[in-house]
């Protein structure tokens, strides 16, 4: 008995959970807005917003890819779940920024987080492996549609 989801279903939840994100971060953004002298929210209050939502949208392609995809239903989950994650791990690093507001750019020397700075190398191997995740996941389903 197969208890893992469908990769579609997978994409689609997912979907549904970046929008509810964007939608709620979105709230978070306008607060900002409010109460800001220039109107404006921090920067990666914005950028944690508006990634939520363009990932909603990224799901559904991936969706329509495992739909279309001639892989096992064991490779399509992986390749729906592992970019999915990696999406996830940036909004949520987003959101950390946004909640400490300690910088307007986390790939600018020295990277902070709150009052601690990560190694370079750190954010490096962790940038290689988000786009390796995101690229090759995304690839899988596509060479699978092709």
């Amino acid at each position: 008995m197969n208890h893992l989801p469908s990769a579609d279903h997978f994409a689609l939840v997912s979907a549904g959970v970046f929008l509810l994100v964007g939608m709620l971060t979105g709230i978070w953004k306008y607060r900002h807005m409010m109460r800001s002298e220039d109107a404006q929210a921090p920067v990666y209050v914005d950028i944690c917003h508006r990634t939520a939502l363009m990932y909603a949208f990224a799901c559904l392609v991936l969706q329509q890819l495992a739909l279309h995809s001639r892989w096992s239903a064991a490779v399509n989950l992986a390749a729906v779940a592992i970019p999915i994650l990696w999406f996830a791990t940036a909004v949520f690093a987003y959101a950390v920024h946004g909640w400490l507001q300690d910088t307007d750019n986390q790939l600018r020397r020295p990277h902070k987080l709150g009052s601690m700075t990560v190694s370079g190398a750190l954010l490096a191997v962790y940038m290689t492996l988000l786009i390796v995740g995101e690229i090759g996941g995304t690839l899988v389903l596509l060479l699978g549609v092709l």
